[in-house]
């Protein structure tokens, strides 16, 4: 029988996270964290992490549980993920994948091998070296001539998503028979939910969320990162909100400049994870702003859930 799986997804500053406790407080389920940044040990405001009354007495797998000096990857995550389900499942609860991180989410939805598609560390450091060198674009720019294609769906600034197709393509693959050899995986019976709120809106909460972030204390706690030894070659700080502070405090932007770039790169990787968000054909859209209360959105999700899923 296949395991029973709930899979929670939206655009960053959505609001998964308050809505997706609420449900494990009503589904007797326990989540796990598919979020990048909040992998991560002290990464707690930029990565806007919940606090431990947040989560409200729910377990949260895949959250501060790396240190931020560690790589942490997808093949890493799926490893991960898979165990937990299997844990939360054998305790007799719901799991509950919950998060921004696309590539995360199709780890696990779709019967991805990564044996088979193992990394040429040789390749990959020569890339990184030319990174560092010429520049993002120069190395975009290699994507480009190699996959037009796929060099138009990943932005020159994504340098780990360029670098894996450039992978892919020296593997003699290319990037849309990888795409398209996807299918899914037979373990899981999954409920696919996206939570969405109109793009103004969305927006608006993404600025408002910045701002409160620095009133958090941010930059105080990249300052504490950097105190710890990392600097902006560390994967984990060249996360949203990190690389953008760096810059700040090194003197390469004012902080009006630093702020405004975060506001506006947040924004635009918003809309970079509704794009991908939408390709997938199972998933359910729950739009905020079609619901009078937070409470009516909740029991529309868990009426859905209960009619697809075999373990209620």
């Amino acid at each position: 029988m296949k395991k029973p799986l709930l899979i929670i997804v939206g655009p960053t500053a959505v609001g998964k996270t308050e809505i997706s406790i609420n449900i494990a407080q009503k589904l007797n389920g326990e989540i796990i964290s598919a979020d990048s940044m909040q992998i991560y040990k002290h990464m707690d405001i930029g990565s806007a992490k919940p606090t431990l009354e947040e989560r409200a007495g729910i377990p949260h797998y895949l959250m501060d549980e790396i240190d931020p000096r560690e790589d942490f990857s997808v093949v890493q995550f799926q490893k991960k993920a898979k165990q937990y389900i299997d844990l939360i499942l054998k305790k007799g609860k719901i799991p509950i994948i919950v998060g921004g991180t696309g590539l995360y989410v199709n780890s696990i939805i779709y019967d991805i091998d990564f044996t088979k598609t193992i990394s040429n560390w040789e390749f990959r450091n020569k890339l990184e070296k030319e990174v560092q060198t010429y520049g993002n674009e120069y190395l975009h720019k290699k994507l480009e001539e190699r996959d037009p294609d796929a060099a138009a769906r990943i932005h020159p600034n994504n340098v780990k998503r360029v670098i894996r197709a450039l992978e892919i393509i020296e593997n003699g693959e290319s990037i849309k028979d990888f795409r398209s050899a996807l299918v899914e995986n037979p373990d899981y019976n999954y409920v696919l939910i996206g939570l969405m709120r109109d793009r103004q809106e969305l927006y608006e909460r993404i600025n408002k969320r910045v701002d409160i972030l620095i009133k958090k204390g941010l930059v105080e706690e990249v300052k504490k990162l950097i105190s710890l030894g990392l600097n902006e070659e560390d994967i984990s700080m060249k996360g949203l909100g990190y690389k953008e502070i760096i810059k700040y405090l090194k003197g390469m932007y004012d902080f009006e400049e630093a702020i405004r770039i975060l506001k506006r790169d947040t924004r635009r990787y918003a809309k970079r994870q509704i794009t991908w968000f939408k390709r997938y054909d199972k998933i359910k859209w729950f739009n905020f702003n079609e619901y009078s209360s937070k409470v009516q959105l909740e029991n529309d999700i868990i009426k859905y859930v209960e009619g697809k899923l075999n373990f209620i």
